[in-house]
């Protein structure tokens, strides 16, 4: 059975409210300390240590994390507060080891997953769509597209993605030159946030527009990867598209 336990994750400004075991705060990690201990000496504080401490709050939302035998409802909270000078960097916990393992965990999660797709579309108006042989999507149509490298525009990556998934070279336009050069044209941008699960894990997704008459034979689907690539008339698009994201730059593309 699992043990349930309780705790409050306030982040202001890339800072977080860590407390000591006693729930003493705020406390300050140190990058890459290691010590042999038996138990944690700074951890997230717990709904009454907050009260104490005095800090207003408004709730945004609750995580529930698993880990081992216990189960973590962490309420995310946005203190309304002003800078928060003696508070811990929050990337400043993920290398000190007397930092409870549940405070990684929601550093780890509160990073944005960084996705970029895009909508390929010919001179039929019709859009080309993948069928994912692995990852989330397996057995479903999506559109073409996954995830951002460190260090890479969306734009480009949903470009290498195409490349890698289609064995298909196309070209975004970039009317800023957000990437780099200006491209004329129309890219269609689109962002999108969600949290899907009560895991909290927080994904961005970038969706550009693309046109191409490729034809199907002259696609190569990545092994192991793509089981499938059609072109779907817009309607048929949205019947067979799973993706939330993908739904909706379908809609807005059809509008």
């Amino acid at each position: 059975m699992l043990e349930n336990i309780e705790y409050i994750y306030l982040e202001h400004d890339g800072k977080i409210l860590l407390v000591d075991s006693k729930g003493n705060g705020p406390q300050l990690p140190k990058q890459g300390r290691i010590l042999a201990l038996e138990d944690y000496l700074l951890r997230l504080p717990t709904y009454d240590e907050v009260l104490k401490l005095k800090i207003p709050y408004k709730k945004i939302r609750n995580n529930v994390i698993i880990i081992g035998n216990k189960s973590y409802k962490i309420t995310i909270g946005e203190p309304e507060i002003n800078w928060p000078e003696h508070w811990a960097w929050k990337d400043d916990a993920i290398s000190d080891n007397v930092v409870h393992p549940i405070v990684r965990e929601c550093v780890y999660r509160t990073i944005h997953r960084i996705v970029s797709k895009v909508i390929i579309s010919n001179d039929e108006n019709k859009i080309l769509m993948a069928k994912s042989s692995r990852g989330f999507f397996t057995g479903y149509w999506t559109l073409p597209g996954g995830f951002v490298n460190y260090g890479e525009h969306p734009r480009k990556g949903a470009e290498r993605e195409v490349l890698e998934e289609l064995g298909i070279i196309i070209n975004i336009s970039d009317p800023k030159g957000e990437s780099g050069n200006i491209k004329t044209g129309n890219d269609n941008s689109l962002i999108q946030q969600e949290i899907f699960n009560e895991d909290g894990i927080n994904w961005v997704s970038f969706t550009y527009r693309s046109n191409s008459n490729v034809m199907i034979e002259n696609i190569n689907p990545k092994e192991g990867e793509i089981e499938e690539v059609r072109w779907f008339d817009i309607n048929e698009a949205l019947k067979i598209a799973v993706s939330h994201f993908d739904i909706n730059a379908i809609k807005r593309i059809s509008n």
